[in-house]
């Protein structure tokens, strides 16, 4: 199968993804009836299954919440420890929170403690972490009704850039090798464009690669992209629209307490606004050249030997705090992982990511690469 044919293969997945997902219906029992994705290059591990040890959740034995390290990792571990106190309260268990230093390290604790490890881990790191040792999704993300997020292109205002095509050979600034958004879609997109970017480096978070073409150490940089949110009787973004706001974006600044950055009531929730305080004019001087498909938002996953008891008492637990106004302070934070809400996932939800993983030829291995 050629680039193109894959690129159009992949439009038609999601583009099915989506319908189901518009009509409420539940995660397909049958294969969809389009090529079956191609097994991840990845090699389960040799080891034998352990039990899972009877204290697992107690001060001795915490369960790691594993998060990965797309923004910034004091608002993580601040917003992650609300969680662990709510969900302590809820469950009696003890938790710890955890930031490891990359999407892939993020994976290799999951494996490496399969009984004992939660993680928040995007689609991309989903797929590879399931395909290496049966890590299964439990949540999906929900941002403001949407359950799927977009990989965003930034450039310079200023700049004469256009297109896609006008991209080659220019320095690219990405978030992680192991991030969805930030990679891994971009890297397709590449190469169905026949885009052979110049010199590329690895930012360390989506607000980092923005702030490389602020500043001026990247030609371009992708990150993801959130629709901005209306203010009440204003244009509300639907899919095929200009993903910038609908205003003078020279209007764009900070709120009285630097919580949001807002453009004539329009409010910035792309990873832009994660650099609000040090860059209040980030929107006046970034543009989004473009936008890619859509992706299935990121999950909250349990690794594969998880105890099924603790694993249900968790859920519950989780569900119940995303209704609370706590909720806020922590994963639905915009400076966090800005989940408004969450949704029951399935792993089929996922196989067009397999399609791309398998298309781009990733496996863990080369995240570190």
């Amino acid at each position: 199968m050629n680039k193109r044919s894959m690129f159009v293969l992949l439009s038609l997945v999601v583009a099915s993804a989506m319908i189901l997902s518009a009509c409420g219906t539940p995660a397909p029992t049958e294969a969809p009836a389009t090529e079956a994705p191609t097994e991840v290059m990845t090699e389960a591990p040799t080891e034998a299954p352990t039990e899972a040890p009877s204290n697992i959740g107690t001060p001795e034995h915490p369960i790691k919440v594993l998060f990965v390290p797309s923004v910034d990792a004091n608002v993580i571990v601040t917003g992650g420890e609300v969680m662990a106190a709510a969900l302590n309260e809820a469950t009696g268990l003890t938790f710890e929170v955890v930031v490891p230093t990359s999407y892939a390290a993020t994976i290799e604790e999951m494996c490496a403690s399969p009984t004992d490890t939660i993680a928040f881990i995007p689609a991309f790191g989903y797929v590879l972490a399931n395909d290496l040792c049966g890590v299964d999704v439990s949540f999906k993300a929900v941002r403001r009704g949407w359950g799927v997020y977009w990989t965003m292109i930034v450039v310079n205002r200023d700049s004469d850039i256009d297109s896609i095509e006008d991209l080659a050979g220019l320095k690219w600034a990405y978030a992680d090798t192991g991030s969805t958004s930030g990679y891994l879609v971009p890297k397709v997109m590449f190469e169905e464009a026949g885009v052979v970017p110049g010199e590329e480096f690895e930012a360390g978070g989506h607000p980092q690669a923005v702030r490389a073409v602020y500043t001026g150490e990247a030609d371009f940089a992708t990150a993801f992209y959130s629709p901005y949110a209306a203010p009440e009787g204003g244009t509300k973004w639907e899919i095929g629209m200009d993903p910038e706001v609908p205003v003078d974006v020279n209007s764009c600044a900070l709120n009285e307490d630097k919580s949001k950055l807002l453009c004539e009531g329009y409010r910035v929730l792309d990873a832009r606004a994660n650099i609000r305080e040090e860059y209040p004019d980030v929107v006046s001087k970034v543009r989004i050249l473009m936008l890619s498909p859509e992706i299935p938002n990121d999950t909250m996953s349990f690794g594969p030997e998880f105890p099924a008891d603790l694993r249900a008492k968790i859920e519950e637990a989780v569900a119940a705090f995303a209704e609370t106004e706590a909720w806020g302070t922590s994963l639905g934070s915009e400076d966090f992982y800005g989940w408004s809400g969450l949704q029951a996932a399935e792993d089929a939800e996922y196989d067009f990511i397999r399609l791309m993983v398998a298309s781009a030829g990733m496996t863990i291995e080369s995240l570190d690469n």
